[in-house]
């Protein structure tokens, strides 16, 4: 299987080409800081001669957008919206264009879709979708991927949750408070927290290619969100540090201005829930938040031993 991952140089796109390289399929990488045989130059623009790789490739995974990790001024928010929309229109331009198209096209789309939300489980059948930047930006993230249907080709947007793993994201960050014991709840703690180990990712990633019925939006998160409150409690006690201080939103918003981010990033209620992947039997290795926990840290103490 022939598979291109666009933007494929980050956490999520390191992680999946060493899933599926691992498993002996061919990845190729579309990047703006090509470096090793296997990576090629793209802008997330303009067409290329990267376009000619789509010709006879499998899978046509976008990961393309800028991290939205950072204070939403007129600026970056341009940028945030621009990144996702630009990538998503050159890269059906270039497969309007191959004669021998990919069979499945996976486009990034994000959690954040839905509403703040602490009670109710937002399923793709199901979910609120409102209206304010963030929801703004993933309405029209996907609605430029799905406004043309092009023959042959199943198109999947991912709907992902925070993606937890020791070689990038969330995780990281989160393990350095709680050794500086600041790993209490953030804000009221009753935000819901909707998380996927990153192995369930790329798993789940694979299941979709795979399942030639499963199309449109997808929601690629574990199936027990949790609250905030809870989840810190939680990863204290696999840390096995006791206290952790809590962080109310008056703090937060003052350490977001240093720290040149948002507080929706913490305080937003991702109250997810994977409905189609449930349906189609797929099978999650880390369905409990423990087991991710136990799981990432048991990794790091080995890594440690072993150096």
């Amino acid at each position: 299987m022939k598979i291109i991952i666009a933007a494929g140089t980050g956490f999520l796109g390191k992680n999946l080409e060493k899933h599926f390289t691992d498993k002996g399929y061919h990845v190729n990488i579309l990047t703006r800081n090509p470096i090793r045989e296997n990576e090629f130059y793209w802008d997330a623009k303009t067409l290329g001669e990267w376009k000619n790789l789509l010709e006879n490739t499998d899978v046509l995974i976008n990961l393309a957008g800028k991290s939205v990790d950072c204070r939403y001024t007129d600026k970056n928010k341009k940028e945030i919206y621009d990144s996702r929309i630009s990538s998503t229109k050159i890269l059906q331009k270039a497969v309007d264009q191959c004669i021998n198209k990919p069979k499945v096209w996976l486009n990034a789309s994000s959690a954040t879709i839905y509403i703040h939300s602490e009670t109710q489980l937002n399923t793709e059948e199901n979910g609120i979708i409102g209206d304010d930047f963030s929801m703004n930006i993933c309405k029209s993230w996907e609605k430029e991927f799905f406004i043309e249907e092009t023959e042959n080709i199943r198109k999947v947007a991912l709907r992902t949750s925070i993606v937890l793993g020791n070689n990038g994201g969330a995780f990281p960050k989160l393990k350095m408070i709680t050794r500086l014991g600041l790993g209490g709840e953030q804000g009221r703690g009753n935000q819901m927290v909707s998380w996927i180990h990153i192995n369930d990712f790329c798993n789940a990633v694979e299941f979709i290619i795979d399942c030639e019925t499963m199309s449109g939006p997808v929601n690629i998160t574990a199936p027990h969100p949790l609250s905030n409150e809870v989840f810190m409690k939680k990863l204290r006690k696999e840390m096995k540090i006791p206290l952790g201080l809590n962080a109310p939103v008056w703090q937060l918003e003052f350490a977001s201005l240093f720290l040149k981010t948002e507080t929706e990033l913490l305080l937003k209620s991702r109250n997810v829930y994977p409905g189609k992947l449930m349906q189609n039997d797929f099978r999650f290795s880390y369905p409990d938040i423990e087991g991710v926990f136990k799981n990432l840290l048991t990794v790091i103490a080995t890594t440690l031993s072993d150096s």
